[in-house]
């Protein structure tokens, strides 16, 4: 029986993740805002358990981390599916623009928080899904939490490149270790699009929601690699297929810099 972690758990594909797991008789941890979400969620020989918590506050965040390293001597799996889409710049009540905080910050922390239990397992990994891909040209170095000229559009794609950053840095940091990290772009999927959109991006939103793929068919490469991991540290894969972490989209020193910078931050 496997241990997993699934942020964002309650739909689309963190939820097939988890269902699919709860079936095979693994233990899934589920963190979300919404119980009711997961009430309906798969029963199996495996046990399902839902964590509530805003993954936007980093308070919440590192107890949610306290709280498993407290429980769990060893953990397979994470994955990392949260984020929230806001047309409008909206901050939390700790000051941290919601999409940074949630769809990066919360990432780090989780990452580099979980990874002692991560380190006791006997093939861990790490699957932030989240888009790899692009050039650092999508990162606003002077102005990360985007307090000019924000969109929503642009504010994901800053948060996908920081991934990929903390992706490298991860694994650049712990590359002697066992947990292998893996980064994910999984296509356009026909999921719930959490977010709160203006008028002109939720007509694109019901578009890709009628035409995006199923999301039984995006988790499928999720799954196999959950099963299997890759050798390497660090991997990114785009539908399925493998791209190369060896460009400048993924240079290290971007991604040292990114690290010292949220260390500060969060400091």
């Amino acid at each position: 029986m496997k241990t997993l972690v699934i942020t964002g758990g309650t739909d689309g594909i963190g939820r097939h993740l988890a269902n699919t797991h709860v079936r095979q008789g693994d233990h899934v941890v589920v963190i979300g805002r919404d119980g009711a979400k997961a009430k309906d969620m798969a029963d199996g020989p495996g046990r399902l358990e839902f964590v509530r918590a805003d993954l936007s506050l980093l308070a919440e965040t590192r107890a949610v981390v306290k709280d498993l390293l407290a429980r769990f001597a060893a953990v397979d799996a994470l994955v990392l599916c949260a984020r929230n889409y806001r047309s409008a710049r909206t901050v939390t009540a700790e000051g941290f623009e919601e999409n940074f905080a949630l769809f990066y910050l919360s990432r780090f922390l989780v990452s580099h928080g979980l990874r002692p239990a991560l380190e006791a397992a006997s093939a861990p990994v790490i699957v932030n899904v989240a888009g790899p891909g692009g050039d650092l040209s999508l990162v606003r170095w002077d102005d990360l939490q985007l307090e000019h000229g924000y969109q929503g559009g642009p504010a994901l794609g800053q948060g996908g490149k920081l991934n990929d950053l903390l992706g490298v840095s991860f694994a650049a940091q712990h590359a002697d270790g066992a947990t292998r990290y893996v980064l994910v772009h999984p296509g356009v999927t026909a999921t719930g699009f959490a977010g709160a959109y203006d008028q002109e991006t939720l007509a694109h939103i019901n578009h890709m929601k009628q035409h995006g793929r199923p999301v039984e068919d995006s988790a499928e490469p999720i799954l196999r690699l959950i099963a299997q991991p890759p050798a390497e540290p660090l991997s990114a894969f785009v539908e399925g297929e493998r791209i190369s972490v060896r460009t400048t989209g993924f240079d290290p020193a971007a991604a040292a810099r990114l690290d010292r910078l949220t260390r500060n931050l969060l400091s």
